[in-house]
């Protein structure tokens, strides 16, 4: 992965925009994350992640701006062919192994360079944070694409909540390690748990979705419930699934493929089709769902996101950074 179309040099963590400059220095409701804001999610989430399992449907509204125009694939695609390791390294063994898996109670402890930290509850976390539908193009590093009607909101009005310091440069998020009931984890394919990192201004990105449904409905076990990340201009691989754990820090995070193979998968992951895996070609995708004999399309850097992305990395080097 190393002849990359974006040849400019690195930023410093010191040249990324302080998050003062971003973030809104708003106070959290009385109690914190707490009773208020669990009354309030009540009316619109508490069904989805209350007694419910997931498929209940949401209340949300389509987002136009961040929506792309393309038909989104069918539910089957998407609920039937997934990456998710913590439940076998075949397509179908997401869908197969994940079906008792338990998202109620559910707790993700915030910490690192935060003036608020601690573990909270899922409604907690999901505050009255407005749902919306937002039509994503989604990439593979194994050259496979589909499109995604993800449910959820904007990543940056979470994180704005628990106030990172002048400290934070990262934010590092961590998948459930549970052994008993991920069959993936009691084996050595990865280094468990799983754990993926955004650089903060990518983190606070509009376009960074904070993730909770699919279709209308509370996500699928093997699609990452009750909580995932969606970033829709990197490869699949940093929506880290089934979260648990987000700490804000200082250094890069030494994220789960960057360390288990750093020649083929970089922190950064951005989707450029100039810049090969080293065992096959990006500069082509095939669309799950299409024919066997539907023509390959070509990749779009950024994954078609460019122009709302790319001054994210102005003066960095992708032929390094990848």
């Amino acid at each position: 992965m190393r002849n990359a179309s974006f040849d400019v040099n690195r930023i410093a963590p010191s040249d990324i925009t302080p998050p003062d400059k971003f973030l809104t220095r708003r106070s959290l409701l009385a109690g914190g994350l707490g009773l208020a804001a669990a009354q309030t999610i009540g009316g619109f989430l508490r069904p989805a992640y209350g007694q419910s399992a997931p498929g209940t449907a949401l209340t949300y509204t389509h987002n136009v701006e961040y929506s792309a125009a393309d038909t989104p694939n069918t539910f089957k695609d998407i609920s039937t062919y997934n990456n998710y390791y913590e439940f076998g390294t075949d397509k179908s063994d997401p869908a197969e192994n994940s079906k008792n898996f338990r998202t109620q109670p559910w707790n993700v402890t915030v910490g690192g360079e935060c003036e608020v930290a601690g573990t909270f509850s899922l409604e907690d976390i999901l505050k009255p944070h407005p749902l919306e539908e937002r039509i994503y193009r989604m990439r593979c590093v194994e050259a496979w694409s589909m499109i995604v009607p993800w449910v959820g909101f904007p990543l940056a009005d979470l994180l704005k909540r628990f106030k990172p310091t002048s400290k934070a440069k990262y934010v590092e998020f961590h998948t459930l390690l549970d052994p008993k009931q991920m069959p993936g984890e009691r084996g050595s394919v990865l280094d468990w748990p799983y754990v993926e990192g955004l650089r903060l201004d990518e983190a606070m990105h509009p376009l960074t979705l904070m993730t909770v449904g699919l279709y209308g409905k509370a996500l699928p076990n093997q699609n990452g419930a009750p909580l995932r990340l969606i970033v829709p201009w990197k490869y699949g691989f940093k929506g880290v699934k089934a979260i648990n754990t987000i700490r804000f820090v200082e250094r890069m995070p030494a994220t789960t493929w960057a360390k288990m193979a750093p020649g083929e998968y970089g922190f950064f992951a951005n989707v450029n089709p100039a810049v090969d895996h080293p065992r096959w070609s990006q500069a082509t995708e095939r669309h799950i769902g299409g024919s066997l004999f539907d023509q390959r399309r070509p990749t779009l850097p950024f994954n078609g996101y460019a122009s709302q992305v790319a001054p994210l990395y102005t003066g960095m080097n992708l032929k390094t950074y990848f």
